[in-house]
């Protein structure tokens, strides 16, 4: 992916090196470790982990490669919908603010551990990744290369852009009194958009600024194929529960992106249709 001339993005807040990432700095950490202790746990642990991670420098932060390149992302995504949002709605893009955090978070949408992997939340329209998940990226899920990457970014800014136009105050409506099956079908679609998302991101970005490189597009199948629920549940637990699904097969999530990569056009990126 060529991208180290692009644009910087000025919506990057770096949290990392801060031990937990948590509003209130070392005073939410002592908060949530009274919790703990409150709850009958030993929050000796959770202080000595959160007192050993050193605190990183601003020149350290601001010449970290990997920021600079998620900042690049992040403004890539920023231009491209901004134009969509111009030519489609004739409004502003609302741009999310990226969060890069370390070990743990505490967003709008409650905390979170690293674990959980990328996410986005709605409450305060950020995306919130720990960088540690691109390494897990390459050698759990054998989903390398700096495209793969930028789909996980593309992805999280896809139901940004859910959330912003509407749509995910309709599923959650949707969802609301349906049975499980049901809300996990209409989970399936919501993420398969973001995917799709992900892929018309990639056509505009090709299109206007040619930032692809030969086995791009291959890279970024590949991290969708390696985390769709088929695949995810049967390295887990040796079998595929269908009606459990809340992302999508591997095929659906392949599928989906390159309907977006394709097409460019929001009208393709309808999941929810049929």
């Amino acid at each position: 992916m060529r991208w180290s001339t692009g644009r910087r993005s000025g919506n990057v807040v770096d949290a990392r090196g801060r031990g937990m990432a948590i509003g209130g700095g070392s005073i939410g950490v002592l908060l949530l470790a009274a919790v703990v202790y409150l709850m009958g746990g030993d929050p000796r642990a959770l202080l000595e982990t959160t007192s050993s991670v050193p605190e990183a420098s601003q020149e350290e932060l601001a010449n970290d490669p990997k920021r600079e390149f998620v900042s690049v992302v992040l403004a890539d995504t920023e231009d491209t919908w901004s134009a969509l949002f111009k030519e489609r709605f004739g409004e502003d893009y609302p741009e999310p603010q990226l969060v890069l955090f370390s070990g743990a978070v505490q967003s709008a949408c409650g905390f979170a551990q690293a674990a959980v992997g990328p996410f986005y939340c709605p409450s305060d329209q950020r995306v919130y990744i720990d960088l540690a998940f691109y390494e897990e990226l390459r050698q759990r899920f054998a989903a390398p290369g700096d495209f793969a990457q930028a789909y996980v970014i593309a992805h999280e800014i896809g139901h940004h852009v859910q959330n912003v136009t509407g749509v995910a105050a309709e599923v959650g409506r949707m969802r609301q009194g349906s049975d499980r099956q049901t809300a996990n079908a209409l989970s399936v679609r919501q993420e398969l958009q973001a995917d799709c998302y992900a892929g018309l991101w990639a056509h505009h970005a090709q299109r206007v600024r040619q930032i692809l490189e030969p086995g791009d597009v291959d890279e970024a199948l590949n991290a969708a194929s390696a985390i769709g629920d088929d695949r995810l549940q049967k390295q887990g637990q040796g079998y595929v529960v269908p009606e459990s699904f809340t992302h999508g097969t591997s095929r659906q999530r392949m599928t989906w992106f390159e309907r977006g990569f394709e097409a460019g056009t929001l009208e393709a990126c309808d999941t929810f249709k049929g």
